[in-house]
């Protein structure tokens, strides 16, 4: 053999030996991908509890960053989309916009939805996990928080979650109808989620009318008797929890003025200087409102206002206090607080007949087989692993508890996304058996008569909620009931 042709001979049998190699990597990583199996029966299947934010940052992370893995969607309503579709103030379009990027996800080749499927009732998630090679759970957090306080049952006490999905849509608040004719509505917590109750029991209907707030709500709210709305939280100004965002959404609502109480003010000015810089523009912009005198043109525009609205803080509900005949909410009492004792320091009576407990939301068990922890309403996790279930892991509310904004979430999701993707790499997660995933999921779904909505279906259903709203000048007008929805989507 001549030197030249010895020296292509051993660049071939190199290349050989790297093609090789290479393909045995590959399998150990991905399968066995490439080498005679099917690339749908080999690669990794995910399956994601939750059609919500959570559940949707999961995925787009998933099919993102490795190309062969495959996600499915299991959601309980027919709709996707979660807190999006039915949290989001209606008046905030531009938060919503974020649909269009699950839509994105949802249509990925290697991503599908299955919604109508209740997982925990319809399928469990041991048989999830007998179908796919890891679980996510990101359903979100669907439970209230109580006042646990006398009265918190009577007529005219609801929870924000409640009025929220109401006034956005939810089916299962699509019966609630609370009843606004009072004058005067206290809202219980001092986050964005009161703060977008205040705004939207205040705002000027022909605002609303031009956004996607249900029908029932626009008309309920057309006819509303509230004037006069009081944002009350237990602790003080400094510890107020709302954005300034949020704030400054108040403080511009056309048609209202503010109402404070100076006496919750004092001494807050000398705190400035050594509060961090967020802190420091929310207290200022707090401070302008409640005890600077106004300029000429904002003291017009509130001697103008027939509406009102107003921090009340340092108190705690005590009770909420009864109409003459014991059946609805006529007033609340509130403890008169000091952030550095208890109560302790009077009571103050408020009239009110409409009383909305915005304390916050709680995770609930999904299955019997999950761990709970009911303490702090989550599932027990280290990094979005569920503690002791081997290809188990969580995101979003149900992970870490109801708190932060959409981009809270989604940088949560997607650390839960890295921390699987990692044990995928590093074999702690097995991915080498081959799971039937969708498949074999979808059969056991037809043997209990359960008929999952798809992304196309969805998509019928938001066609014409789209069409629906177009005749009323609206981004769309939702659909309130899931049989109607079903109708919809497999028409």
């Amino acid at each position: 053999m001549s030197t030249h042709k010895g020296v292509l001979w051993k660049i071939r049998m190199l290349n050989i030996f790297l093609t090789s190699t290479r393909r045995v990597r590959i399998t150990r990583l991905h399968g066995a991908r490439g080498l005679g199996t099917s690339p749908a029966a080999s690669c990794p299947k995910v399956c994601i509890v939750g059609g919500g934010p959570a559940g949707f940052y999961t995925a787009q992370h998933l099919v993102k960053t490795r190309p062969d893995v495959q996600v499915d969607i299991y959601e309980r309503l027919p709709v996707p989309f979660g807190l999006v579709r039915f949290g989001v103030a209606p008046d905030h379009p531009e938060v919503k916009n974020v649909m269009n990027t699950f839509t994105q996800t949802a249509q990925h080749a290697r991503c599908s939805f299955h919604g109508n499927v209740s997982v925990g009732k319809d399928v469990t998630v041991q048989e999830l996990q007998e179908a796919y090679h890891a679980v996510v759970l990101s359903y979100g957090a669907e439970g209230n928080r109580t006042l646990g306080v006398p009265g918190e049952d009577l007529a005219g006490v609801h929870s924000a979650k409640d009025f929220v999905g109401w006034y956005n849509g939810l089916p299962t608040n699509r019966d609630l109808r609370p009843d606004l004719r009072c004058e005067t509505a206290v809202i219980l917590g001092q986050g964005n989620v009161a703060l977008d109750v205040a705004r939207i029991l205040l705002s000027p209907v022909d605002i609303l009318k031009n956004t996607d707030i249900t029908q029932p709500a626009l008309d309920t709210l057309a006819e509303s008797s509230v004037r006069r709305v009081l944002i009350v939280g237990r602790r003080g100004p400094l510890q107020l929890a709302c954005t300034i965002k949020e704030l400054r959404e108040m403080v511009n609502l056309p048609g209202t003025r503010p109402e404070m109480e100076a006496s919750d003010f004092e001494c807050i000015a000398k705190m400035l200087k050594v509060l961090p810089r967020p802190r420091k523009r929310l207290t200022e912009l707090l401070l302008k409102v409640a005890v600077e005198t106004p300029e000429e043109t904002e003291l017009e525009r509130r001697n103008s206002a027939k509406r009102a609205w107003g921090f009340r803080f340092f108190r705690s509900p005590v009770e909420i206090l009864p109409s003459d005949d014991l059946t609805r909410a006529a007033g609340i009492r509130l403890a008169v607080n000091r952030l550095e004792v208890s109560w302790g320091e009077g009571e103050d009576d408020v009239e009110c007949g409409l009383v909305i407990s915005s304390i916050g939301y709680k995770s609930l068990p999904i299955d019997p087989a999950v761990p709970f922890d009911p303490r702090k309403h989550i599932i027990p996790n280290t990094m979005g692993r569920v503690q002791k279930c081997a290809g188990l892991y969580c995101s979003g509310w149900v992970k870490r508890g109801p708190t932060g904004v959409i981009a809270t979430t989604m940088n949560d999701s997607f650390d839960t996304a890295r921390t699987l993707l990692h044990d995928m790499d590093e074999g702690t997660l097995d991915i080498s058996t081959v799971k039937p995933g969708s498949a074999g999921v979808t059969t056991i779904l037809e043997k209990r008569g359960v008929k999952p909505v798809l992304f196309s279906d969805w998509e019928k259903i938001d066609s014409e909620e789209s069409k629906r709203g177009e005749a009323r000048g609206k981004p769309r007008e939702k659909l309130l009931d899931v049989g109607e929805m079903l109708k919809v989507a497999w028409t």
